[in-house]
């Protein structure tokens, strides 16, 4: 007894010791590492397009992979760039429509106020006055400018991710002569794939689907910008909980400060909150099946966790993360327990 207990006591300082240190790590280290994780989800992303592209019929498995690859790599390229044009040209259209906005909006406050009894209503000119607008501009500039350098940081690491992974696999058998922890290195590695690529391909369709189906409610609404709405949607749709009431909660407040009626605010509202329903507590978990097998619990907490690390970024991170730290926890049997925990059954793959 009174030797395994300082062994134990060791045993706990050293993991103590290490988990604050990886979070310090994390949290120092975030400007490098963000774009380093961003690129893999990425890279995840166009070799699960890659293999989906082998299953086409009749011609799919005919083609060699690194044609599928090129393909998948085409099709994000496209996405990326209509992306761009898209929000270019919606910022200049939302410049034009703010006087129209900023009409309705005093039209609303001026209504509100009369409805629970003040004299007059809050002079929206001042407010607007006393906001710095310098400030704001310079800050949204100086986003922007992060946003564009760290995606070409994200992009060169997405290339040379593309350029190394034919040669991981002697790379593998270079660090891991002893055939046994080879194996064990390449169930690993192998269980990360495949978990991850089916995590970001189904979010992925679902993310689509969910966008298509709400440019098409907003379309038939009327609501201003409905393409550029339904591409937002389709981010937040990757965030876990929030995404979904963001997506739902944005357009309906545009609907509200652009038509002031109750009507398409209602169909807004109604109509976004039923896909978003159907889609992410339907459909969704049954395409999943038990390939994400993680707490639901775990992960709002792994979402909270996440974004107070890394912020938008560790949202947009936080599944895909906490599915890597948990196959990582399920290997070794000191932290098995641990795996245990975050697993939504309980029941965990490990060697």
């Amino acid at each position: 007894m009174s030797d395994t207990a300082p062994a134990r006591i060791g045993a706990f300082a050293g993991a103590t010791l290490i988990a604050a240190l990886t979070i310090f790590f994390l949290i120092e280290g975030r400007d490098l590492l963000i774009p380093i994780a961003v690129a893999i989800v990425i890279w995840y992303l166009l070799n699960a397009l890659a293999r989906f592209f082998t299953h086409i019929p009749v011609i799919g498995e005919k083609l060699p992979y690194w044609a599928t690859l090129i393909g998948a790599v085409t099709i994000v390229v496209i996405t990326i760039t209509l992306v761009a044009e898209l929000i270019s040209d919606n910022v200049a259209q939302v410049a034009a429509a703010a006087p129209f906005y900023q009409a309705n909006f005093e039209k609303l406050i001026l209504s509100a106020s009369q409805f629970v009894g003040f004299q007059e209503p809050p002079d929206i000119a001042k407010i607007v006055d006393e906001i710095n607008i310098r400030a704001l501009i310079s800050g949204l500039a100086s986003t922007v400018a992060g946003f564009a350098g760290s995606l070409g940081i994200v992009l060169v690491y997405v290339l040379f991710l593309l350029i190394e992974q034919g040669s991981f696999e002697k790379k593998i058998n270079a660090l891991f002569p002893d055939a046994e922890k080879r194996q064990d290195v390449r169930d690993l590695l192998r269980r990360m794939q495949t978990q991850i690529q089916s995590y970001v391909a189904i979010k992925t369709l679902a993310s689509v689907t969910t966008g298509a189906i709400s440019y098409g409610i907003l379309l038939i609404v009327g609501v201003d910008f409905a393409a550029f709405w339904g591409f937002v949607i389709f981010l937040l749709n990757y965030i876990p909980t929030i995404g979904s009431m963001l997506g739902i909660l944005l357009p309906t407040l545009l609907a509200i400060v652009q038509f002031a009626t109750l009507g398409p605010v209602l169909a807004v509202l109604i109509g976004g909150g039923t896909t978003q329903f159907l889609i992410g507590n339907v459909i969704e978990p049954r395409l999943m099946g038990t390939s994400l097998n993680i707490s639901p619990l775990v992960v709002l907490i792994s979402l909270a966790v996440w974004g107070s690390i890394w912020g938008l970024a560790g949202m947009f991170l936080s599944v895909p993360l906490t599915m890597i730290a948990m196959i990582v926890f399920s290997c070794f049997a000191p932290t098995r327990p641990i795996a245990i925990m975050l697993s939504g059954d309980g029941k965990i793959e490990h060697p």
